[in-house]
């Protein structure tokens, strides 16, 4: 090889480089940019999920849309009644925006233990939640738990629907849509977030279960939100463990046996890190260490 050759990596990256990244000023512009791309565009924050499409063999996209720096969608504001995220909060800034409320301590421990230091002051909210192929995604089971909604917006159009929602048609909105905030209700509930990763440091999760309770003065739980993460490709609502553990102290130990008897309705997905028994296997004893998390916030 010549030394004026580029070396092979070089030569797929330039293969590969997009012909155009535009930098959005605001958050119009932003989507005036998208809705004149159509299909050939796609937004770009935080950019931890596009930088890795190499390994995965995936081709870049044509065009980007830069919206990492827009205010509009870089804010935490805490009101009385709700929560917004803007969509370009990264996972750093949400666990610090959150720390001093206890309610949230589930989510903030999702944002502030997902992947790794590196990967949380540059990842966002919204690439977490839209991004369709990232299964072991940690703020999608905490945010389910929360009762969470998502505002969409397009040229001409806003539209705000429920999280669960999103997630089922996610891969299927038209060309030019953005996801622009996440509005979380407020309320008095305690919350938790655990996760069993491979190696302690640096390594997405096998499993992931997030848990969200209220309970009464005589100590028995009134209403009760589990999520489930990375055992399937999609994060998902675990609605006949919530059924029972309604009316009854929430014990750790009784959950986890409940949750052992109702594993039977996950499918696990196989994949190079773990195959699918050994991630329905390890939930009920996550739902046990989410439920003395839960008891001791």
């Amino acid at each position: 090889m010549t030394s004026g050759s580029p070396t092979p990596a070089v030569a797929v990256a330039a293969r590969n480089a997009p012909t155009s990244i535009y930098v959005a000023t605001s958050l119009e512009a932003a989507l005036d940019a998208l809705g004149e791309y159509g299909a050939a565009g796609a937004p770009f924050a935080g950019g931890t999920w596009i930088m890795r499409s190499p390994i995965r063999h995936e081709p870049l996209g044509t065009h980007y849309v830069a919206i990492g720096r827009l205010a509009e969608l870089s804010a935490v504001r805490i009101g009385s009644d709700a929560v917004e995220i803007g969509a370009a909060v990264t996972h750093a800034a949400l666990a610090a925006a959150l720390a001093d409320l206890p309610e949230f301590a589930g989510l903030a421990a999702a944002a502030g233990r997902a992947a790794n230091p590196a990967i949380r002051a540059m990842a966002t909210i919204g690439g977490n939640l839209s991004t369709s192929a990232f299964a072991a995604a940690d703020c999608v089971p905490a945010l389910l738990c929360l009762d969470a909604d998502v505002e969409i917006a397009g040229r001409d159009s806003r539209e705000r629907i429920s999280l669960a929602q999103f997630l089922k048609v996610r891969s299927t909105l038209a060309p030019g849509l953005l996801l622009t905030r996440i509005i979380v209700p407020r309320a008095e509930r305690r919350t938790a977030h655990v996760r069993l990763p491979l190696r302690k440091s640096g390594d997405y999760p096998v499993a992931i279960v997030s848990l969200s309770v209220t309970i009464d003065t005589a100590g028995r739980v009134q209403t009760a939100r589990v999520a489930v993460g990375s055992v399937e490709p999609v994060a998902r609502r675990w609605e006949r463990l919530e059924a029972a553990l309604l009316g009854r102290p929430l014990d750790a130990a009784a959950a986890a046996r409940t949750a052992a008897e109702l594993t039977d309705e996950f499918a696990g997905r196989d994949s190079v890190d773990a195959p699918g028994w050994y991630r329905v296997s390890v939930l009920a004893g996550l739902v046990r260490r989410a439920a003395i998390a839960t008891l001791g916030s």
